[in-house]
């Protein structure tokens, strides 16, 4: 084995671009003279160095199972090490010896120690690179109902016979999403209409293609969208590649034009175009129904964050490099190109017309743009931490709700939620019971109400009139999205701890 401090800063150098540190890795290849290595970095595949080290992990688990003499136990690590304990020799004695009683005592009991491989049983629970679908079959197993308490507001505490929490997902949670019409919910999870009956879980298993042969990439799902009628679910992943699956759980096509982690995916309305942002700085429009790249868009200066499509044909993107484009599907140069954030923006999101363009950066600023303008419409700073995401109200001019005010949420660092009325350009709610970093917010159909989750592990609902709190809930982990069914009386969470929440607002 060999190993250069060249492909080691390689790696290390790739790593930082492939997470968006644009700055950092450009920072660390002037010092590191990346450019005067003789690496072929078209031949790296993604997240190369995580791969690696995930091995090297494996190896470390290896290990500590192998007997002085070199014969191995029959039985597994009790946990997974991380990578930090995985260096401290110290930490790895005592899982060794605390794996070696552990076996002992089993051996003891007359308890059989069995270790093989995982089939493609639909009650697995899934790992990285795995998306867990519930259907409406029998499946106790899947779910459980959270019974820790929670004094807030008096009477606005959503009681534990309300919620029910399914767990199977090995590490974080990072989305969830309702399938638009049926019984199902998705992102992650699907639950059907009776919220506190049983349920089955289908896992979509992320594989490439190695040697001929299909392997689980081991890679995160990042980003999933379903299509307007609710019959097949787009996947975006930190392996490149992104793939559609009808709502059976079958893989009905793979999409694999991006050169790295995928970070963002959109169906259009009409739902015979995907779109995609990467890592690779581009994005794609591929044909929903043959699994090709209508056309790749390389208009950014570094990765691509979000996407949200304006109409069937044009979309817009943001990046890192601050810029937001608007393209369209034939053209070969962007129909307009925003610029006055000062840091990487993070989302992007059409109102419900189509016709303004709302962003927010990590310079705690929130942007209103104009397709008739190149200048912001409204530059709305009140946040004093970076603002993570951004949700327009459905309701206002051309919606099912037009005597109603068009609203615009932002979540931030700063642990707030604000409430935007954009016709004026001013802040008419700040709400504040969180306590850590707000990661979404989610209104629901008729706009009425607002939901947010925060890393303090809460899921609050809000009255978007009013700005009180009418519902909270505390779940188990941080809260990473919310989002609401369609017909607006339950709410999804999903979590840092592997859980997904079903809050049930039903009376």
């Amino acid at each position: 084995m060999s190993i250069t401090s060249d492909e080691v800063n390689f790696l290390v150098y790739r790593y930082l671009q492939e997470s968006g540190f644009s700055h950092s890795a450009f920072t660390f290849g002037i010092e590191s003279h990346i450019s005067q290595s003789n690496i072929n970095g078209t031949l790296v595949p993604p997240a190369a160095l995580i791969s690696v080290l995930q091995k090297g992990l494996q190896y470390v688990e290896a290990e500590i199972s192998i007997n002085e003499d070199g014969t191995v136990f029959d039985g597994r690590p009790i946990e997974s090490l991380s990578l930090i304990d995985a260096v401290m020799p110290d930490v790895v004695q005592t899982r060794q010896q605390a794996f070696r009683e552990k076996l002992a005592q089993q051996q003891a009991s007359g308890a059989m120690v069995t270790a093989g491989t995982c089939g493609a049983q639909q009650n697995a629970a899934p790992k990285n690179g795995e998306t867990a679908v519930n259907g409406d079959e029998n499946g106790a197993h899947a779910m459980n109902h959270h019974a820790e308490d929670m004094e807030i507001d008096g009477d606005v505490e959503i009681p534990p016979s309300k919620a029910t929490v399914l767990r199977g997902h090995e590490s974080e949670v990072f989305i969830c999403a309702w399938n638009p019409f049926g019984r199902l919910t998705a992102r992650i999870w699907n639950l059907n209409e009776n919220g506190n009956s049983c349920s089955t879980q289908l896992v979509l298993r992320h594989c490439i293609r190695e040697g001929g042969q299909d392997v689980p990439s081991n890679k995160d799902v990042t980003s999933l969208d379903w299509n307007s009628d609710g019959t097949l679910l787009a996947t975006g992943s930190y392996d490149g590649f992104a793939r559609i699956w009808t709502k059976d759980g079958n893989l009905a096509s793979t999409l694999g034009q991006h050169k790295g982690p995928i970070f963002a995916l959109k169906w259009n309305k009409k739902g015979n175009s995907i779109l995609s942002a990467g890592v690779d700085k581009t994005t794609i429009i591929w044909d929903a129904h043959t699994g090709e790249a209508k056309q790749q868009f390389p208009f950014h200066s570094a990765p691509a964050l979000d996407v949200d499509w304006q109409n069937n044909s044009t979309f817009a993107s943001c990046s890192t490099d601050m810029c937001i484009h608007v393209c369209r599907l034939g053209s070969d140069r962007p129909l307009k190109t925003f610029q006055g954030h000062t840091n990487e923006v993070n989302a992007i999101k059409w109102d419900p017309s189509g016709m303004l363009l709302a962003s927010c950066s990590d310079d705690m600023s929130l942007k209103i743009w104009s397709m008739k303008q190149d200048s912001c419409v409204h530059d709305l700073q009140a946040h004093n931490k970076e603002i993570y995401t951004i949700k327009w109200s459905p309701t206002g001019p051309g919606t099912s709700n037009p005597n109603c005010s068009i609203m615009l949420a932002s979540a931030s660092f700063d642990s707030t939620v604000r409430l935007w009325d954009v016709d004026r350009g001013v802040c008419v709610h700040t709400l504040t019971k969180h306590q850590e970093p707000v990661y979404s917010v989610a209104f629901s159909p008729d706009g009425h109400y607002l939901a947010s989750g925060s890393f303090d592990k809460c899921v609050h609902i809000w009255n978007t009139t009013s700005g009180a709190l009418v519902h909270s809930y505390r779940g188990t982990g941080g809260i990473f999205e919310v989002c609401w069914n369609s017909t607006g009386d339950k709410v999804g969470a999903s979590a840092s701890d592997g859980s997904v929440c079903v809050l049930d607002l039903r009376k």
